[in-house]
């Protein structure tokens, strides 16, 4: 089972998606009968420019295209055994709830579960797990279950988003042909300060992706840095803003080098976000150079990496699993979903 965030099929589902997206309890933490009222207030303003962005992308979200081509990719990577891949959106069809089902119907001898967030957060793969939970109980689907929480610096995963990245600084090394120095920066989708501070691991597991990231590309780059984009609400997010990275090397006078690392898969906020909005801030502020690193999407490597990370999470299931097989974050993150359980490394 795939999980995935899930995006808008036309312009029509643009605000019911947002509607969908600030009701969960993971990520707007209000009182639960204020949450309702905010939610829409915040979807109403919301609206107007997610459609134009949509509309940049044709009318629609391409997530769960790609997720659905990685979805089949992985089908076909895993030979030994007789699995089918699913796909679930968290915020828009196919619903936990319809892919629950579609597995019932199949009658699988065991489930494993595969969040496409290769860092756990509790926004994320941590609502989308409880979702899952309550779907299966009310489709009725009993079957053993493993459950993969977080990947972020599984050994194929890092080796597949290395050469990625190592490919796209080649090319931007080439294009600037010596005009300007090369600064990487990995830009990942932002979190408010406070679910942080409540001990949520995401941040710890973006620096982890981010150095083994590093330490597997050949003459790794000195000039790096993490930052994080997406801000959604008026609370105090996560720093640096990839925007005030990009103001920054305006004023250093070096070219960019962004990298997605908390995505997997193409979606808004690298196809417009990214590759657009971006872009015209840098060539606007005078940035030397702007050069996009591609998400792995079906990328062969990646798709392998993912093969790898099933095959032995597998063997130490059922139940819950990092792809360190145990408990993979510190103690301080009591958002972990090993809550006080054991260390894995």
């Amino acid at each position: 089972m795939l999980f995935n965030l899930g995006g808008p099929d036309r312009l029509e589902s643009v605000r019911p998606f947002l509607n969908n997206l600030f009701r969960d309890p993971a990520i707007l933490r209000v009182p639960f009968f204020v949450r309702p009222f905010l939610a829409r207030l915040i979807a109403a303003r919301r609206q107007g420019p997610a459609m134009e962005n949509y509309r940049l992308l044709g009318g629609s979200s391409p997530l769960l295209d790609l997720t659905r081509s990685q979805a089949r990719a992985l089908e076909a990577a895993l030979p030994d055994i007789e699995a089918r891949c699913f796909v679930a959106m968290r915020y828009w069809h196919p619903f936990s709830i319809e892919a629950a089902r579609a597995v019932k119907e199949w009658r699988p001898e065991e489930v494993f579960l595969l969040p496409l967030y290769p860092q756990f957060s509790t926004t994320t793969t941590g609502s989308s797990l409880i979702a899952w939970r309550e779907a299966a109980a009310k489709a009725g689907l009993v079957a053993p279950v493993t459950t993969l929480c977080c990947w972020p610096d599984d050994p194929g995963y890092v080796a597949a988003t290395a050469a990625l990245v190592a490919r796209a600084r080649d090319a931007a090394l080439a294009a600037l042909a010596g005009r300007a120095k090369l600064r990487i920066l990995f830009s990942a989708h932002g979190l408010p300060e406070v679910i942080v501070q409540a001990g949520d691991p995401y941040q710890w597991q973006i620096e982890r992706t981010t150095r083994a990231v590093l330490a597997a590309m050949d003459a790794a780059p000195e000039d790096w840095r993490i930052c994080y984009q997406s801000r959604a609400t008026p609370q105090k997010w996560l720093e640096p803003s990839t925007e005030s990275e990009i103001e920054r090397a305006a004023t250093d006078k070096v070219a960019l080098l962004v990298v997605p690392i908390a995505f997997v898969s193409d979606h808004s906020e690298t196809l417009v976000e990214l590759d657009i909005e971006y872009r015209h801030l840098a060539e606007r502020l005078g940035v030397p150079g702007y050069f996009r690193v591609p998400a792995q999407n079906d990328d062969a490597g990646f798709i392998a990496a993912l093969a790898g990370v099933v095959a032995r999470a597998r063997a130490c299931g059922p139940g819950l699993c990092s792809h360190a097989v145990g408990r993979l974050c510190p103690q301080e993150f009591a958002g972990c979903p090993f809550g006080k359980g054991p260390r894995g490394r």
